[in-house]
């Protein structure tokens, strides 16, 4: 099984058990250009690896999850929005962590952190591998995104 099917298998895991979503992956995408009105949480990795996890999640697709994550009406973007974004990239990363090196035991994370915007684009200086990967909530789509340096 290669990174994107392991990516795959934890991202859905992850909404069906935490947040109490089903998603279907939309596509296997090579760059996500420019975001908009978007939330992207993300966690860096260092070790025997080296590169980032980010998720970004479109306001109203943001919006969706964190209501089903908290079980709560959540009408505008937030700090529990903002939180619960954070907190996906921190479960998507650990879990990242460990599919990558042998029970996680030489790649550190950083703390999540989440950056948001009207228009903004989202990519590291050095050369990298890159996975992205767009999923349907069936409220709209996300994309999670993998960028491992070389």
């Amino acid at each position: 099984m290669d990174i994107e099917d392991k990516m795959i298998e934890t991202t859905k895991e992850i909404f069906s058990s935490m947040v109490m979503m089903e998603i279907d992956v939309k596509r296997i995408m090579d760059d996500c250009g420019p975001l908009s009105n978007t939330i992207t949480g993300m966690v860096g990795l260092a070790g025997t690896h080296k590169g980032i996890l980010a998720i970004h999640v479109p306001y109203p697709v943001a919006m969706a999850i964190t209501g089903s994550f908290l079980g709560m009406d959540v009408e505008e973007i937030n700090a529990d929005v903002h939180d619960a974004i954070g907190e996906l990239a921190n479960m998507l990363g650990g879990n990242v962590k460990t599919i990558l090196s042998e029970n996680g035991r030489d790649i550190e994370l950083s703390l999540p952190s989440t950056i948001s915007g009207s228009d903004y684009t989202f990519q590291l200086d050095k050369e990298v591998d890159k996975v992205i990967i767009e999923f349907d909530t069936g409220q709209g789509v996300f994309m999670v995104e993998m960028e491992l340096e070389k």
